[in-house]
């Protein structure tokens, strides 16, 4: 799968669960950025704190900008399809009984602070 593919996935799965769960994003973006992208844990950081630049994040990313740890490009397509994501996500959460909502973001946590803790 080349990257502009993943990029665009990322952006729509972080969004969508975003809206689904409440989560921020970053949680989802990072690791794949760092996993699936091979993208150094600092790059990965500052490029989703740019992609939340303009709603929330214009203080955070300076320091890693400083750095150079900024990747517009991706984080742009990211931030794109995170739109698109966390609308479909709300959407679909009004659905859904609470407890699984609360599972659902349980399992994620647990999955992503796993396979951060078992990785270099």
């Amino acid at each position: 799968m080349n990257e502009l593919v993943i990029l665009l996935i990322v952006g729509l799965i972080a969004g969508f669960f975003s809206g689904l769960v409440g989560i921020g994003g970053g949680i989802i973006i990072v690791p794949v950025l760092v996993y699936f992208l091979n993208m150094d844990q600092k790059m990965a950081q500052g490029t989703t704190l740019f992609m939340f630049l303009f709603p929330i994040g214009i203080l955070g990313v300076y320091n890693y900008y400083k750095g150079g740890y900024v990747d517009y490009k991706n984080a742009l397509i990211i931030g794109l399809t995170f739109v698109l994501g966390s609308y479909l996500g709300s959407k679909l959460v009004i659905g859904i009984d609470t407890k699984i909502v609360k599972q659902i973001f349980g399992a994620m946590l647990v999955v992503v602070g796993i396979k951060m803790l078992m990785n270099k």
